[in-house]
C-alpha cells in the first residue's frame, strides 16, 4: 500500500475502519446468538467471528496438553488462563477485518456487559462504531437448546444446570445502550 510521506499502513488501516461498524452479538449459551449474528452478517453484509469457531481448536489442544478436559469452559483454570487470550484474539482479528468492512463479534462477553464505558473503550480500541445486540431467552429454552445441540462442553452445564444458571443471576441486559433481541425463535 502506498501511504502519503509520514502515514503509515497502520495509520490508514484506522482511518479507513473508522467507516465500519462492529457488532457485538452477546448473551448466554444457548440463548441463539449465534443463529442471529449469522442473519446479521448476512444483512450487513460483515464478516463473522464467532468466538467458538476462532478458538475452539487452540483452546482444546491446550486445555489437553496442560491436563484438563478438553471440554472445560467454566472452570476457574479456564476462565484465568484462556478467557482474556480468547477475547483479544477475536478482536485482533476483527480489526484487521473492519479495515474492508463491518464485523460481527460473537461471544458471551458476560463480564464487558456490567461495565457503562465497555462500548467507547472498545471502539477506541478497534478504531471503529460499536453497536452491542444482547441475545435474551428463557432459561428452559436455552436448556433445551443445549441438550438438542450436544456438544460435550456444554454437559457439565446441563448436569449441574441450577448452579450454572445462578452463574449468570437475572440475565440483566447489558447496562448500556443496546439492541435487545428476543432469542426464543425459532427453536
Amino acid at each position: 500500500m502506498r501511504t502519503e510521506p509520514g502515514r503509515d499502513v497502520a495509520e490508514y488501516r484506522k482511518i479507513i475502519s473508522r467507516m465500519n461498524t462492529s457488532y457485538i452479538v452477546c448473551g448466554t449459551p444457548g440463548s441463539g446468538k449465534s443463529t442471529y449474528a449469522r442473519q446479521l452478517a448476512v444483512a450487513r453484509s460483515a464478516t463473522l467471528l464467532d468466538i467458538d469457531t476462532v478458538t475452539e481448536r487452540l483452546v482444546r489442544i491446550a486445555l489437553v496438553q496442560s491436563g484438563n478436559s478438553s471440554d472445560d469452559r467454566d472452570s476457574e483454570y479456564f476462565k484465568r488462563t484462556f478467557r482474556e487470550p480468547i477475547y483479544e484474539t477475536l478482536f485482533d482479528i476483527a480489526e484487521e477485518n473492519l479495515t474492508f468492512q463491518d464485523v460481527v463479534i460473537v461471544g458471551p462477553f458476560t463480564k464487558e456487559i456490567k461495565d457503562p464505558d465497555w462500548p467507547s473503550k472498545l471502539s477506541a480500541a478497534l478504531g471503529g462504531s460499536i453497536e452491542v445486540h444482547y441475545v435474551q431467552c428463557s432459561p428452559e429454552i436455552r436448556r433445551r437448546r443445549l441438550a438438542r445441540r450436544g456438544n460435550a462442553r456444554d454437559l457439565a452445564k446441563l448436569n449441574d444446570w441450577e448452579n450454572y444458571v445462578q452463574y449468570y443471576g437475572d440475565e440483566s441486559p447489558p447496562v448500556f445502550e443496546h439492541v435487545l433481541v428476543d432469542g426464543s425463535n425459532p427453536d
